[in-house]
């Protein structure tokens, strides 16, 4: 995605990646990040994305954020920001 477009990426939501959300969690602590996955029961609710992606350390420079709909969704967006970022995260 380039940057300042405005446009949100699209994201394969049949890709499985909320399959090996723990292994990218557990694979970004050995790179250095420190990183989560939750999800807002009030956002829920309201009809807002919900599941929030959140990482920073090691090689990143500053934080990320990736929200979305459901965990697929924003776990997709967390990827492609990693790998924007630089982080050749293996799944």
């Amino acid at each position: 995605m380039a940057k300042g477009t405005g446009r949100r990426p699209k994201v394969d939501l049949d890709s499985g990646v909320e399959d090996v959300a723990l292994s990218i969690l557990e694979w970004l602590g050995e790179q250095g990040v420190g990183a989560m996955i939750r999800v807002d029961a009030e956002r829920m609710r309201d009809g807002q994305p919900a599941w929030t992606f959140a990482a920073s350390g090691g090689p990143l420079d500053g934080g990320m954020r990736a929200d979305g709909a459901s965990v697929a969704e924003c776990m997709g967006m967390a990827l492609l920001r990693l790998r924007e970022a630089g982080l050749a995260v293996p799944f």
